[in-house]
């Protein structure tokens, strides 16, 4: 083939890849022919907007927490205490005591109607033992007096002899003798009497005259008159019942 028809050839091929192109060309804004001026932008063609960033979704609030009554606390049970046995307390030798003071001295025995002298005076209460005692007033055996046993130990009683009314006293019993008190030894330091086969015991002391201190109660005491010795050293005659023992 001939060089002229083949550059006849190339420019009728060109042409028709132009206008192949030329629409192309036409919808992105290019209007001329010119191939080097493609990359060329018409400053007045319309721009493509910009992108928009995607909108964010708006943060969802959350619900506020809701607040619960706190549990109530269960009731506290008391337990009761725990019983322990007691410690056992081991017992030891007994103590001893030993007197550390001086010694006592002998007690003085007073002689039934020695004259009573000043200063404290130690009394001899040691019994007298059983005596023999023979009734011999006009009414020994009679019942004159009324019940005296269950006259009270501490305290004062009552008695009643030939209708008249006198104290009857079982301790702590005194009397007014000159200018001061006279106090009688215990019952027990007196001791017994045996009238007969019998043996009485004193029972009690009885704030009645030598005229009225005979014969007998009607719980079978016998009322005797004697001298009696006191606390404060001397003799006193006085009225004491003696009670046979039960």
């Amino acid at each position: 083939m001939p060089i002229s028809k083949r550059l006849m050839l190339l420019a009728a091929g060109t042409l028709a890849v132009a206008a192949l192109s030329l629409p192309a060309l036409a919808r992105d804004g290019i209007t001329t022919t010119d191939f080097s001026a493609q990359g060329v932008v018409d400053p007045k063609a319309k721009r493509a907007p910009p992108r928009q960033a995607p909108a964010r979704a708006a943060p969802v609030r959350r619900a506020a927490p809701v607040q619960r009554s706190a549990p109530r606390p269960a009731p506290m049970v008391r337990r009761a205490p725990i019983q322990r046995p007691a410690p056992r307390t081991v017992q030891g030798p007994p103590r001893i005591q030993r007197n550390v003071g001086p010694p006592r001295t002998a007690p003085r025995v007073v002689t039934p109607g020695a004259p009573v002298t000043a200063g404290p005076r130690i009394i001899s209460t040691q019994r007298q033992g059983n005596r023999t005692f023979t009734p011999r007033g006009a009414n020994s055996n009679v019942v004159r007096a009324a019940r005296i046993r269950g006259a009270p130990i501490r305290g004062v009683g009552r008695t009643s002899i030939q209708g008249r009314n006198y104290s009857v006293w079982r301790s702590n019993y005194r009397i007014r003798r000159g200018n001061g008190w006279r106090t009688f030894v215990a019952l027990g330091a007196l001791g017994t009497i045996a009238i007969g086969a019998a043996e009485f015991y004193p029972y009690a002391y009885i704030q009645a005259p030598e005229p009225y201190c005979d014969g007998l109660t009607e719980d079978g005491c016998q009322l005797v008159w004697e001298d009696v010795e006191t606390m404060e050293g001397d003799t006193i005659p006085q009225c004491v019942a003696y009670c046979p023992w039960q």
